[in-house]
């Protein structure tokens, strides 16, 4: 124990936590119930925007405060409609951490977050990317791999590692994607992660207030259940999503066509019709996550959701305390 205390000290002096172990945020999912119980075990919660109604973000910003004097990180999503009103939000009211996620933010959104006093996050989905977001100031790296559920990149955490976490010593890097373990963590900690960000394992917890038939679904699920969405064609430069294939992702492909379509005909601009998208999964995500439809609604999942027996187990879980009921 006293040599992984050795091994996250970097992550847990920049979190300011006890376990640099971070509860990645989940639209519909990372609400301030969930980020109130990580931060007071010890980890690191991070609140979900979404595209939020404004007054309901900012509600949530003030409910987690009021609820936990830990640090806490939240979430913007740079593709959502609220995107900007959100940043100015979370700027005002002097969020610890701003996360930014979704595709990569400008120099400009990076100072506004930078200068409210807040430390900032950016994800890197490749090395050039992470060489950018150094340059315009962010203070971490997350390193998410393909494995990850949700919005993804196309590079698998292991080529990550070597291109990004193996050279870059300047500012700590947290890892993500694929992360379901104890024994896993450890071995990304010898590597030189300051932390780790999981998602789908929080899903898994008894205190996430999702539906039954979310983490059912969950249970169920293997491996190579959870698949990344395909795009169809490349004119609307969709971000690919990783979700527990179902009757939806059939639905999703019908959505590009119509939209290209549209955007063929001039009936949509190329920005509006991201939007559409994006739209269309938050929708999806909440149908699953608030009223247990696993068919057509979103079950967003990383590939560690095939690994959910192991836990268990697994070091973390005895040390936390949490219980998994499964299937299998």
């Amino acid at each position: 124990m006293k040599r992984l205390s050795k091994l996250w000290q970097k992550g847990k002096d920049f979190l300011g936590v006890e376990y640099p172990i971070m509860a990645g945020a989940m639209t519909w999912i990372s609400d301030h119930r969930l980020v109130i119980t990580v931060c007071n075990h010890g980890a690191f919660g991070c609140l979900a925007a979404g595209n939020m109604p404004l007054d309901a973000f900012a509600d949530e910003i003030d409910k987690v405060r009021d609820l936990t004097d830990k640090p806490f990180a939240v979430n913007l999503i740079t593709i959502a409609p609220n995107y900007h009103e959100h940043l100015k939000i979370a700027a005002a009211k002097k969020v610890p951490f701003i996360i930014f996620a979704g595709s990569f933010p400008r120099g400009s959104e990076i100072k506004i977050a930078k200068e409210s006093g807040a430390k900032v996050l950016a994800f890197a989905s490749n090395e050039s990317i992470a060489t950018r977001m150094i340059g315009s100031g962010v203070d971490a790296l997350i390193l998410e791999g393909s494995e990850a559920g949700g919005h993804i990149g196309h590079v698998s955490l292991t080529i990550l590692l070597q291109q990004v976490l193996f050279a870059v010593k300047d500012i700590p890097i947290f890892v993500a994607g694929g992360i379901a373990t104890g024994k896993l963590m450890a071995h990304l900690l010898l590597m030189g992660a300051a932390g780790i960000q999981m998602g789908t394992r929080f899903v898994m917890t008894e205190e996430c207030q999702v539906h039954p038939k979310f983490k059912e679904a969950f249970i169920k699920a293997k491996a190579r259940d959870a698949i990344a969405t395909p795009a169809v064609g490349s004119e609307l430069n969709v971000v690919a999503v990783r979700a527990i294939r179902n009757k939806g992702m059939g639905q999703f492909a019908d959505l590009q066509m119509e939209l290209i379509l549209k955007h063929r005909r001039g009936e949509i601009t190329k920005k509006d019709a991201q939007f559409e998208v994006e739209n269309y999964w938050v929708g999806a995500l909440r149908r699953a996550v608030q009223d247990g439809d696993v068919d057509f609604g979103s079950l967003m999942a990383g590939q560690s959701v095939g690994a959910m027996w192991i836990l268990a187990r697994s070091w973390l879980g005895k040390a936390w305390g949490w219980s998994i009921r499964s299937s299998r």
